[in-house]
This record gives structure tokens, sequence and C-alpha cells, in this order.
């Protein structure tokens, strides 16, 4: 009975020593816990309160100063191309609208050269035009029978040819002016010789006598009609 309870007493010791082992522990390892969250809530509260680094500062206080003096520099040479730019533009322009200009101004001139270029030739031809009228009006009508047949002949001639002769002025745009008694006086058509007196009720400068009939050159008067208006 005594080596029994000597036994028991042996394993309860040593049942207590292991406890005390592990209650040592668990103090232990708390203890160490509570050291490293001192030491991290430590690094942390430093590390919020860490000032900030000279870099940062500096840029931050450049960012607050104003543009360099080698961007001031690119600024006004870029205000100055933006002119010399604008000044090329209206150069452009104005030359481009002159050189429009010349070129109608040019076709123009050619296109009048085309119509204009025959006027004196038309002029030449108008004074064949005139002999040819006052050769058929010279003719007496009574003598136009078939009893004097070749004057007949030379009436219708003439008369022809005088006919084919204005054709050929319509065609080119020669047009004859040829005014009527009564008709009213136009400056850039009619030239005025001299003035007839007013016997009857006819309206003062009006055309009273045709001397010779004129010509038109597409919308040009190359010779006005000769005329006497009424005084």
């Amino acid at each position: 009975m005594q080596v029994v309870m000597a036994v028991i007493g042996s394993m309860c010791v040593r049942s207590l020593r292991g406890l005390s082992h592990c209650t040592r522990s668990v103090f232990f390892n708390s203890s160490i816990y509570r050291c490293g969250a001192y030491r991290l809530s430590t690094t942390a509260a430093e590390t919020n309160n860490k000032p900030e680094e000279p870099a940062v500062a500096a840029s931050a206080e450049k960012k607050v100063e104003g543009p360099t003096e080698a961007e001031k520099a690119l600024l006004a040479e870029k205000e100055v191309l933006q002119t010399e730019l604008k000044e090329s533009k209206d150069k452009y322009m104005r030359a481009l609208a002159e050189t429009e200009n010349v070129r109608h101004r040019m076709k123009k001139q050619v296109d009048d050269a085309k119509i204009y270029g025959i006027q004196g030739f038309c002029k030449d031809l108008i004074s064949v035009a005139d002999i040819l009228g006052k050769a058929t009006e010279s003719v007496p009508k009574e003598q136009l029978t078939d009893q004097n047949i070749h004057l007949k002949n030379l009436f219708e001639g003439l008369t022809m040819t005088d006919s084919e002769l204005q054709k050929v002025f319509i065609k080119h745009g020669l047009v004859k002016i040829d005014p009527k008694e009564g008709d009213k006086f136009d400056p850039f058509i009619h030239e005025a010789l001299f003035e007839v007196p007013n016997t009857g009720n006819k309206e003062t400068g009006t055309i009273a006598l045709i001397t010779k009939t004129g010509y038109k050159l597409q919308d040009r008067t190359i010779r006005p009609a000769l005329v006497g208006v009424f005084k």
C-alpha cells in the first residue's frame, strides 16, 4: 500500500512540474506578443511622424513657382511664329486673289481680241456695204422693167450682194444701226451732225434725218449712225 501511494505521489509531482512548465511558456510567449505589438505600434507611429523628404518638398515648391526662363523663351518664340504664320497666310490670300484677277483680265483680253480683232477688217467692209447701198439707191425704180432687162439684172445682183454681205456681218456679230425718223437720240449709237427746225409737233431731240447708217460689233459701236435731230 505504501508503495502504491509513493508511485501516485511521484506521478502527481511530475504532472505539477509539467503544468508549471506550460504556464511559464504561456506567460513568456504572451510577453513576447505584447512586446512585439508595442514595437509594431511604435514603428507605425514613427513612420507617420516622419518628416517629408527634401525631394518632395522641393518638388512642391517647384510647382508653386512660375515658368522658367526656358519656358518663357519658348512661349515668346511661339508667339513670333504664330504672327509670322498669320502674315504669311494673309500674303498668300492676297497673292491668290491678285492671281485670280489677273487671270480674269487676261481671259477678257483674249476674248476681246477674238471678238474685236476683226474690227479693222469690218470697218473696211462697211465702206463696201456703203457703196453697194448707194449704188442700189441711185437706180431709178421706174426703169426696172423687162424692157430694161440689163439694168434690172444689175440691180438684182447688187441687191443680192448687199443682202449676202449683211448676212456675213450678222454671222460675225456686226449689226447695222438703222434708226428711223422720230426715234429718240442715243449718244452711244448716234452722232448728231445738225439740227432741223421743228415745224410740227415733233419731240425735241428726236431723230429727224439719217445721212448714214451705223454699225455695232457685238456690244461695241464701231461707227455711229449719222443723223440730224429736231430742235
